[in-house]
């Protein structure tokens, strides 16, 4: 029995000592990986940095080869869905054209605060917080004007700034348009329907897409059924490593990531759900002062790319072009992060030629 616990607690000890070795060795590659992401480009700029926006302070990233390059502002998906613990991954894939600027929104990802927990969103918050964060964007990097990116409900948002205040912007640039919540999720439905057929699993969470109810239930229920069937915003992966990306992230800290894990957000849920949202929705809206342009999925049902094509067909603008992705979901940014790369570098050519009239 002795030579028995001898030789357990040997092994115990040398489980121990690789274990530990595997941690201290982790966070070695992590710490190298993270200096190497957080060098300034020859004659560019990448800094960090809180702002003062609104009465609260949101993070946002600066990131261009080249400091004179025109800037673009990306906005972020949701509302309240922050992607900057891994976005620098397919942002930095402009920085040869644009200077970026990544912003964490309003009590969201290193912009999240338990204090702000109790303040109610509305579109007039937002839109603050937008000219705010634009204007502190113009003044800090010496620009009369930015480029305006959106993704997901990014898109709705960006287009409401351009609406409301194009004398700060050269254009905007929609990527998984969304337009009207509600039209859209009935579309979602119909859609939904014709995969499901006769899958009783499927229609259990059918029967679960209450139009106009817009819970927890919805939305598990509606993720559920484009994971279950193909379409979610992974379906098409990533072409670049998501989990390298996050761990090399030069922005997270280890408390960034469970903060970003233990975060709130309910009153982005009664966002969703009140008339305040219903503010952003596009539908009858669609005259740009400024050129606006279209980068959608023909697979993205998340916010249904027909949609966006029919409101695209509306839109007046001094200059307006739409892009086509093939075989493509809601995840564009992150399954063909090259390819969008490839047609954002189109469009800086179009908007550079075109001298901003």
């Amino acid at each position: 029995m002795e030579k028995i616990g001898k030789r357990l607690m040997k092994i115990i000890k040398w489980t121990v000592i690789v274990l530990v070795s595997a941690i201290v060795l982790f966070f070695i590659v992590r710490f190298v990986g993270q200096k190497i992401n957080a060098r300034t480009p020859e004659g560019g700029i990448n800094e960090s940095m809180y702002v003062d926006i609104n009465g609260t302070k949101q993070w946002i990233s600066i990131y261009g080869e080249d400091i004179n390059n025109p800037v673009l502002l990306y906005l972020h998906g949701g509302p309240g869905a922050s992607t900057s613990s891994y976005d620098y991954a397919f942002t930095r894939k402009w920085a040869d054209i644009y200077t970026v600027v990544t912003w964490d929104q309003r009590n969201c990802g290193k912009s999240y605060s338990e204090e702000q927990n109790d303040t109610i969103i509305t579109y007039d918050l937002m839109m603050t917080d937008g000219v705010e964060m634009t204007e502190f964007i113009l003044d800090y990097l010496g620009k009369d004007r930015i480029t305006l990116l959106g993704h997901s409900w990014g898109t709705v948002y960006g287009a409401n700034l351009a609406l409301e205040y194009p004398q700060y912007y050269d254009c905007f640039i929609g990527t998984g348009q969304f337009i009207n919540f509600h039209d859209n999720e009935v579309a979602f439905k119909e859609i939904a329907t014709t995969w499901v057929g006769d899958d009783e699993e499927g229609k259990k969470l059918i029967n679960r897409l209450t139009i106009g109810d817009f819970s927890m239930d919805y939305f598990e229920a509606r993720n559920t059924l484009m994971s279950k069937y193909g379409y979610d915003i992974f379906a098409d992966g990533t072409d670049y490593n998501l989990v390298t990306a996050q761990i090399f992230n030069p922005y997270y800290s280890i408390s960034d990531f469970i903060s970003f894990m233990n975060s709130d957000f309910s009153q982005y849920m009664m966002f969703v759900n009140s008339d305040e949202f219903t503010k952003f929705w596009l539908s009858d809206r669609n005259e740009y002062q400024i050129p606006y342009y279209n980068i959608n999925g023909d697979k993205d049902y998340q916010t249904n790319y027909i949609l966006a094509q029919e409101y695209f067909d509306t839109v007046e603008a001094p200059y307006k072009k739409m892009y086509i992705m093939k075989d493509t979901t809601h995840g564009l940014l992150e399954a063909k992060s090259d390819e969008f790369s490839e047609i954002l570098h189109e469009i800086a050519e179009l908007e550079k030629n075109r001298g901003g009239d």
